[in-house]
């Protein structure tokens, strides 16, 4: 007889009460249940039970035992539960909260393309600009941009947050190009229209040195698609996350501005609850998620997937 299988038929005397019942769910017969009791019981050197012809009780060390043999055989059952979920496909509904333009232009991209790795596996994707609160939402991740101080949550670091600076190429010729941040006073800049400071872009150089860029500015909005089509149209400079301009930089439609600048970078973070347990769909979206977004990913943001898209 294992220790393992010992401490199973000594748990289930205890939950059934007698050796007779325990006999019956094991479907072995009383005699082999008593073998197996007194076995460990002069393994251990120590009486469990103790018995009259009407009940059984647990002796002082028959307790401990009891209590740490279910605590093992719990952990057990746990091991390989998980080994077993590891080789089932993921499959079932994702619920995910992101940024807006992050969001909608950052990463369902990604989704799409693994949706289409993984057919069994639904999204529901919620765009809110508020901090996420996972346990409110009854989301099981999130994007964060900035740092987290959700209790009970895991933050895995994705590529900062990074702002740059672009206009439309009409904008520039009529204008001229800017050749330090301390000339952005002199042009029409696009602003946020709920930052604290309003009239200044914090902006971070090539060598890691900083400068408080004073702005003036004729359009301001809350929206970064907003501004974006403003810029487009010739209003002035924008100030947006590299992956919502750089598609219109690609295609000529804007040009960078001063490029070896950008605002400082912020953290991104992917969260989601503590879990011994992941689902195997979870545990897939998140390591995708860190291979295509995470701090070490080498994917580019100019790249979109195509043969695998949905």
């Amino acid at each position: 007889m294992s220790k393992l299988s010992g401490m199973e038929m000594f748990v289930r005397v205890v939950e059934c009460g007698s050796f007779t019942a325990a006999a019956i769910a094991s479907d072995v017969s009383p005699t082999m249940v008593g073998k197996q009791i007194r076995e460990i019981e002069q393994r251990l050197g120590a009486r469990l039970l103790h018995r009259t012809t009407r009940r059984q009780q647990l002796t002082e060390v028959g307790q401990l035992y009891f209590e740490r043999c279910r605590r093992v055989l719990s952990e057990v059952a746990l091991a390989e539960n998980s080994a077993m979920e590891l080789q089932s496909a993921p499959k079932g509904l994702v619920r995910m909260v992101a940024p807006v333009s992050f969001g909608g232009q950052r990463l369902v991209p990604e989704l799409s393309l693994y949706m289409a790795r993984n057919p069994d596996v639904n999204v529901m994707l919620n765009l809110d600009n508020r901090v996420p609160n996972l346990t409110e939402g009854n989301y099981e991740l999130g994007i964060q941009i900035g740092e987290v101080c959700e209790p009970g949550v895991v933050a895995r670091p994705l590529r900062p947050y990074r702002r740059i600076l672009a206009a439309s190429p009409d904008y520039i010729r009529q204008h001229g190009m800017p050749e330090h941040p301390d000339q952005l006073g002199n042009y029409s800049c696009l602003g946020m229209s709920y930052w604290l400071h309003q009239d200044r872009w914090d902006l971070t150089g090539p060598d890691g040195e900083t400068f408080k860029a004073f702005i003036n500015g004729r359009f301001m909005s809350n929206q970064g698609n907003a501004l974006r089509i403003a810029a487009l149209s010739g209003c002035g400079i924008v100030l947006q996350p590299d992956y919502v301009l750089m598609d219109d930089i690609a295609q000529g439609r804007l040009v960078p501005v001063l490029p070896q600048w950008s605002y400082k970078q912020t953290p991104l973070y992917l969260i989601y609850h503590q879990d011994s347990r992941p689902s195997a769909k979870l545990r897939s979206v998140i390591d995708f998620l860190i291979e295509r977004l995470g701090e070490n990913s080498q994917v580019m943001l100019d790249k979109r997937p195509r043969s695998d898209a949905v």
